[in-house]
């Protein structure tokens, strides 16, 4: 089960006071959003109407016509019951006139929400035609008082409605978001995951921007889906021009807006996801809390519509670098962003103990990324680059590019530049431990990189330093790294950054001014394979032993990790994302493969990760044991590779 809901916002040509067209207007979307596969289709308020009718709203001709285009949604309902449609119209309960959501599915009129927050204040006079949800003083109204046929009672009132295989929809209208206390807030502390908004909301200078905030800032605080959708431009009329804004945002992004700034006639269609919203709920107890501190949270019905979730995430964009912003302003704010974040904390680490700090420099992008961070720090810190010792550490695996690389960066840096073969001291260990040096095992690789972190350990005592750790947040995940060799520092500046995102943070480096003259040298750096240089190079002298190739592609490991430590996906839904998100770059049989792998290390390698050192942490996923991750270090993953092989 994938989780997703098909959410649409109509904005039909409103035709104020021609209650007939309007309704024409309103099957013949309901009709689209059917054929387009929408769970939910959300129309703006009073749509039945239009919102500038003014006191043509005590006319009972114009009531009247609304319960009959109410009668013509519901046979077109009944001929399209895969939509659950919300429609704005004024209706009449106890002698009193609302301004009312009316929801529908499968030829049903399944509840009623009346507007409980009405503006009367500047172009707004709604208390002289409308009543409050709250001066409600029955909470269902029978069909026929409404102006149908029958005894049936209709629920009204604050409600929720339960779609498809459980998810729980709430309505709001418009003024009841611009408010401290939304209504929207109480439903989702009675668990409604998808919000919709009927507005009909005039159009000033930066009051877009304005409503964009406050959906963002709703469906973040309420872990919610928030679909709104406001009346078009021919509801303008008099003083007032309406643009018909619509957008549906997902736990605090907008996921999608109309990009016309005055508008109508259109439909907004998009796939939401409910895994988000559930996994954040499941770990954002304060929203729990919130509901038991506050008394008041009376408990709200929930009515059950039937029907089936038709969403399948095809409409839902997919990164297939997710911890990388696809806008190039974006990515640039966030890269420098997350520098300044590891220089902050390496900083405070230095300042603390008033030490120096002692970097092993391979010529890769993981050590680089740590030694740029410690240059920064010591500037900030009012002390000379001379105070970062870089140590790089040849073997039998050192390439002259990247031994070349080491050395280039380390002197455009300014920093103290040291180089200590390990050669030797990895033969004489060899014969002390009786290991064949022609064996190209496990053994072979790891002494070469425990003999490395001890000189580093032993070389920082020298210099009054600490060692800054350079591994990253994908090599932590998969156990890529020697017990208490690269696996082990005093402070970490990488240790919540994926492979695929420290690439792009040097390249916004190398064009920062403050590395101009380590330019040329970190860009080939960039371009140098990912590769740990513990086998002897090829008969060329170049690189013989390729990361991706043993321990599978970056790119799909961060894939994997973002979704499943940020949402708890399932192995099936990480699956088949995958297959989407590479179509073209793998095949399935391909990320299947890597997948198996992915679980098989994470769960296997979870015990090198318990005793990690600290690392400042830069985003939201993040394997502390400290802080973002508990996991027993013999936690068996069997089931999650059982599920796997059924794919």
């Amino acid at each position: 089960m994938l989780d997703y809901i098909r959410i649409a916002c109509a904005v039909p040509p409103v035709v104020v006071g021609n209650a007939k067209k309007n309704t024409e207007d309103i099957c013949r979307y309901i009709a689209e959003a059917d054929a387009k596969g929408a769970d939910v289709l959300v129309f703006p308020e009073t749509s039945m109407t239009g919102y500038t009718c003014a006191d043509l709203f005590f006319q009972d001709t114009l009531l009247k016509a609304c319960v009959s285009g109410l009668k013509q949604i519901l046979v077109c309902s009944a001929e399209h019951p895969g939509v659950t449609a919300v429609v704005g119209a004024p209706l009449v309960i106890e002698g009193q006139m609302y301004n009312c959501g009316i929801v529908i599915s499968q030829g049903k009129i399944h509840g009623i929400v009346p507007k409980t927050y009405l503006p009367n204040y500047n172009e707004f006079y709604e208390r002289r035609w409308f009543s409050s949800a709250e001066d409600l003083q029955q909470n269902d109204v029978r069909a026929c008082e409404l102006g149908f046929d029958g005894e049936e009672r209709i629920p009204v009132g604050r409600l929720l409605f339960r779609i498809g295989e459980g998810a729980v929809l709430g309505v709001e209208i418009c003024e009841d978001l611009w408010t401290p206390l939304p209504p929207s807030t109480l439903m989702s502390l009675n668990g409604a995951e998808v919000i919709v908004n009927l507005s009909a909301s005039n159009e000033t200078v930066g009051k877009r921007e304005y409503r964009r905030e406050l959906v963002k800032h709703q469906s973040s605080i309420c872990n919610c889906i928030y679909a709104y959708a406001s009346s078009g431009y021919t509801e303008s009329t008099q003083d007032l021009v309406f643009s018909g804004h619509s957008m549906i945002a997902e736990n605090g992004t907008v996921l999608a807006e109309n990009q016309d700034q005055i508008a109508t006639d259109y439909m907004l269609i998009y796939d939401a996801d409910l895994g988000r919203a559930r996994s954040d709920r499941r770990k954002n107890k304060s929203v729990r809390d919130a509901t038991s501190f506050y008394g008041n949270v009376e408990p709200m019905r929930t009515v059950n519509c039937g029907g089936s979730l038709r969403g399948d995430g095809t409409l839902h964009a997919l990164n297939k670098l997710p911890f990388v912003p696809t806008s190039k302003a974006n990515r640039l704010e966030r890269c420098m962003s997350i520098f300044n974040i590891q220089v902050a904390g390496l900083k405070r680490r230095l300042s603390s103990i008033g030490a120096n700090a002692v970097i092993g420099v391979s010529g890769g992008l993981d050590s680089t990324l740590a030694l740029l961070v410690a240059v920064e720090a010591m500037r900030q810190l009012g002390r000379p680059a001379s105070d970062v010792y870089g140590v790089t550490m040849p073997c039998f695996g050192t390439t002259d590019r990247t031994y070349t690389n080491s050395w280039k960066l380390m002197e455009t840096l300014g920093i103290n530049a040291k180089e200590i073969s390990i050669k030797d001291a990895v033969v004489q260990h060899f014969k002390d431990i009786g290991h064949d040096p022609t064996v190209f095992n496990g053994t072979f690789e790891n002494s070469q990189a425990r003999e490395r972190t001890q000189i580093l350990m032993d070389y920082s005592s020298v210099v009054g330093g600490i060692v800054v750790g350079t591994g990253d947040l994908s090599e932590l995940a998969l156990g890529w790294c020697t017990y208490n060799g690269d696996q082990m520092s005093m402070y970490g500046v990488n240790a919540s950054i994926p492979k695929t995102l420290i690439r792009w943070i040097i390249e916004v480096l190398a064009e920062h001014p403050d590395f101009a003259a380590s330019r040329e040298v970190l860009l080939d750096i960039l371009d140098t394979p990912i590769s740990p240089e513990l086998l002897p190079p090829d008969a060329e002298g170049k690189i013989a032993q390729y990361t991706e190739d043993l321990v599978g592609p970056y790119s799909l490991h961060d894939f994997f990790l973002y979704y499943m430590l940020r949402y708890a996906y399932s192995p099936t839904k990480i699956y088949t994302l995958a297959c989407r998100a590479f179509a073209g770059d793998f095949d399935k049989d391909t990320i299947k493969k890597w997948l198996r792998t992915f679980y098989w290390r994470f769960f296997t390698q979870q015990f090198k990760r318990s005793c990690m050192p600290d690392g400042v942490k830069v985003g939201s996923i993040a394997l502390s044991p400290r802080g973002d991750w508990r996991m027993p270090s013999d936690a068996s993953g069997r089931i999650w590779l059982e599920e796997i092989e059924a794919l």
